[in-house]
């Protein structure tokens, strides 16, 4: 009856949560809700993860990657609800059920923006930072492209 051994975290679960992609228990934004618009913080990101200390920014101009990531992220997202509504309603040549669908599509993303968003980038980065069960025990990497006097100068 010692200690309690805790499983690795789960990736799906981190990278939903907008988790640090090493630790899995830090957040990456500086606010959890995607829909903080007050002085941008929906989109704030910590410098470092509050719990094991990765850099969230391991190169300048890292996250323009995520438009892609975005991207896929959308395609994705507009492909199913095409094929729920097909399953579900229906198209047909006779009526305007695909401008509906495209309608309620084109809202529901522009509403899902800010979830995107985060979800991209906290995809992002755990591509390039791979979980480290031990952490505690291993400083985290120094990027080697930061200069941080030039932070911010572009």
């Amino acid at each position: 009856m010692g200690k309690e051994q805790k499983g690795k975290p789960s990736y799906l679960l981190s990278v939903l949560a907008n988790k640090c992609p090493r630790c899995r228990e830090g957040s990456l934004f500086q606010s959890k809700n995607a829909y903080e618009f007050k002085k941008s913080r929906y989109i704030k990101m910590n410098d470092n993860c509050p719990v094991c200390g990765q850099r969230t920014e391991i190169e300048v101009g890292f996250y323009y990657g995520t438009s892609y990531v975005s991207y896929a992220l959308t395609v994705a997202y507009s492909v199913a609800t095409f094929v729920a509504w097909w399953v579900l309603l229906g198209f047909s040549i006779y009526d305007n059920s695909i401008f509906y669908w495209l309608g309620i599509n084109s809202v529901t993303l522009l509403l899902l923006q800010p979830v995107f968003m985060r979800m991209s980038r906290s995809l992002w980065l755990s591509w390039f930072v791979k979980y480290d069960a031990d952490w505690q025990h291993h400083e985290a990497e120094k990027p080697e492209r930061i200069v941080e006097e030039q932070m911010g100068n572009w």
